[in-house]
């Protein structure tokens, strides 16, 4: 645990910045500063665009009496993918962007269910209480 806190807050904008500055040698500091604050505007508009339909998803099958698991857990991995994107940098940006698509957004719900499935057993569930 303490090995995936020290990534995620050192190594990764340790990474970023090394990424940064290797772009902005090759194209300039303003253009650099510029791609990624469009990065930044075009996640967020296919963050709030891929949210909306994501909502719309659940709000059918809850009409349709159904519970939306799958959608629900698409609304996660956007709403962590704006995020994400919101975070400057390339490396953020694609990992965010990758999240956006649903193609590889599939992938990352299979590996998450594989991950949680010995914490969720519905058989025993008891809607949080310990009775």
């Amino acid at each position: 645990m303490l090995f995936k806190l020290f990534l995620a807050f050192t190594l990764v904008p340790v990474i970023e910045i090394y990424l940064l500055i290797k772009v902005g040698g090759h194209i300039g500091a303003f253009k650099t500063v510029l791609l990624v604050i469009a990065t930044g505007f075009a996640g967020a508009y296919l963050a709030r665009l891929q949210g909306m339909q994501t909502m719309l998803r659940v709000r059918n099958s809850l009409e349709q009496g159904r519970m939306p698991a799958e959608e629900l857990l698409d609304a996660v991995l956007i709403f962590a993918a704006g995020l994400v994107l919101l975070t400057p940098g390339f490396l953020t940006d694609a990992m965010g962007l990758l999240l956006l698509f649903p193609e590889t957004r599939h992938y990352v719900k299979r590996y998450l269910k594989r991950r949680l499935e010995p914490y969720i057993d519905s058989r025993h569930y008891t809607g949080g209480r310990t009775s």
